[in-house]
């Protein structure tokens, strides 16, 4: 038996749900939109959205939004699709018919469970098209706004989503960033807690924070060094958290511009080594910084950090991924936001590692995944005939197993693992 027909009646005991859809670009950047906003910019709905960006190359990149008919409390999923070639110009409906036709299995079989639905919950909703490469994407909450950034340098994108009544994503206008000609593009996040701002950057040195509607810029950081960055995310109205390229870690309060706080360095390593970032927002009331920050290496070595005690490692380990070293473009590490001390990895092959990291210590052993997707790599080989490589997964919000992956074949992947008997969680 083929390895790909055993993963197929494997899965029939592995998942709850899962649902494949092959697009007709990779799917780059999968992002959870927060709010009570709905579609025509009014409060209403509180939903969650989930916003993702595929892209193929060369040519004018192509936004689409999806999104679900019914109402469901705290989830309404919504897709962003971005394709630069000129023949995917009938993106939206392509990924119609991917919906109507797309392959689900598991134990979920009649209407009315609680699982997903393909012909229910993805639909396209609307689009609109950028003109340059969209590597990042976050939503503003409480708006009706999004931001983009992507090569050729650090200045970001603003987006509108129309109202109910227009199937246009527009583009509003463009936050210029100083001396951005020749630098990286910039990696973004965004709040809402006094107005909404965007924090943007592709280096160390120039991280700043800019009113989305009005374009002041309302900080900038102390100068800690021109660092690349890999990413950068508030913890909460006052505080950043900077991770670079290198693994160095940087905390910011804005109240002290001057202040750059450095936490823990990373395990010695070679200077190739390429370091990513996620952080997790825990249970409201919860302070920010008493959620741990975990990062991730292209040489599999994963670190947890207390930002209440940087000067030593909550957790150290090693993922167990077949290629250490390689390319880090993909990489990504992500919090289950409703699996306590889970966390999930990819950007190594066609998988998706989930691990339990509340046994963990500071040894640096290698640690024991407690599910591995593997499905994207039994779908077949990309565009330049490799094996496929997963781009991006992120978590359900609300549902504890439940992710989203993709891959660089135009996979995308809707799973819910099946919890093993005997373990809790």
């Amino acid at each position: 038996m083929e390895a790909a027909d055993e993963w197929l009646l494997q899965s029939l005991r592995l998942y709850r749900d899962l649902h494949t859809f092959e697009l007709q670009a990779p799917t780059r950047l999968i992002e959870w939109a927060r709010g009570s906003q709905t579609r025509s910019g009014l409060g209403g709905l509180h939903e969650v959205l989930p916003v993702a960006v595929t892209r193929t190359w060369p040519g004018t990149e192509q936004l689409w939004l999806k999104g679900k008919a019914h109402k469901s409390p705290g989830c309404c999923p919504i897709m962003l699709s971005c394709s630069c070639s000129a023949e995917s110009l009938g993106c939206g409906h392509f990924i119609s018919r991917c919906v109507n036709e797309s392959i689900s299995w598991g134990k979920r079989t009649h209407e009315n469970s609680k699982g997903l639905c393909p012909e229910r919950d993805f639909k396209v909703e609307c689009g609109g098209f950028s003109e340059r490469p969209v590597y990042s994407l976050k939503y503003v909450p409480d708006t009706s706004l999004l931001v983009t950034s992507g090569p050729p340098d650090s200045s970001l994108q603003v987006w509108q989503v129309s109202a109910e009544d227009s199937d246009i994503i527009k583009s509003v206008s463009p936050i210029e960033t100083e001396n951005d000609t020749g630098q990286s593009w910039a990696k973004i996040a965004t709040i809402s807690a006094r107005a909404p701002w965007v924090l943007h950057s592709s280096r160390l040195d120039r991280v700043q924070i800019t009113e989305v509607e009005s374009r002041k810029n309302v900080y900038t950081a102390a100068s800690g060094g021109s660092e690349e960055l890999s990413s950068l995310a508030f913890l909460d109205c006052n505080t950043l958290l900077l991770c670079c390229t290198t693994g160095r870690l940087c905390l910011a309060d804005i109240r002290q511009p001057q202040s750059l706080v450095e936490a823990v360095s990373v395990p010695s390593a070679p200077c190739s080594e390429q370091w990513c970032m996620g952080t997790r927002h825990g249970a409201q009331g919860l302070e920010p910084s008493s959620q741990p920050v975990a990062r991730l290496s292209n040489r599999g070595l994963l670190t947890l950090t207390d930002l209440r005690k940087t000067s030593e490692f909550l957790a150290l380990a090693k993922a167990r991924v077949p290629s250490p070293g390689s390319g880090a473009e993909f990489l990504c590490v992500s919090w289950a936001p409703a699996l306590e001390g889970c966390l999930a990895i990819s950007g190594f092959d066609g998988t998706v590692h989930v691990y339990d990291t509340q046994s963990w210590d500071s040894s640096g052993k290698e640690a024991e995944p407690i599910f591995v997707h593997k499905g994207h790599a039994f779908g077949g080989a990309g565009g330049s005939g490799d094996p496929p490589l997963v781009t991006v997964h992120t978590w359900h919000l609300q549902k504890p197993r439940t992710l989203l992956s993709a891959a660089s074949d135009g996979s995308l992947h809707v799973w819910d693992w099946v919890q093993p008997c005997g373990k809790g969680g």
